[in-house]
């Protein structure tokens, strides 16, 4: 049977994600603290008390992200016994985890990973302005039943 892990892409944030996990595992909390070093920003403020629009923004969500998906694998490898290279057949992200499973997977340092997401998401923050544009969802529709 093959195992696979999969991240979460952008939207999947929330104003207090990752707070417990930092607060129930050491190694989550020095995750964090460690995101917080590499951007020179307390970004786990962000995350933990908000306001939910500064965490919104793609700037600061992408890393949030980023964070709480290693955060999440270190501890499962701490507490769990969990061992990526042995356990894993597959690691996967959807658009942003892309970057968390590449981390994951050892293709960059964490801290080089948190500001390669900063990067990408002030670069996406900055072609469309906050409040501009929009992102829609096709459910059930295939090439046989068009909308």
């Amino acid at each position: 049977m093959a195992t696979a892990f999969v991240f979460p892409g952008q939207g999947s944030q929330a104003v207090g994600m990752g707070l417990a996990l930092a607060n129930a595992f050491p190694v989550a909390r020095r995750t964090f603290e460690e995101i917080d070093d590499a951007l020179s920003d307390k970004l786990s403020r962000i995350m933990w008390e908000g306001p939910a629009e500064s965490l919104t923004l793609t700037q600061n969500a992408q890393p949030a992200l980023l964070a709480v998906s290693i955060a999440t694998l270190r501890a499962l490898e701490a507490e769990a016994g969990i061992d990526l290279a042995r356990d894993a057949t597959f690691v996967a992200g959807h658009s942003l985890g892309e970057y968390s499973a590449l981390a994951a997977a050892g293709v960059f340092k964490f801290a080089d990973a948190a500001r390669l997401v900063r990067l990408r998401g002030r670069a996406m923050q900055e072609a469309v302005p906050v409040g501009v544009g929009a992102m829609a969802a096709f459910l059930g529709w295939s090439s046989t039943s068009p909308p």
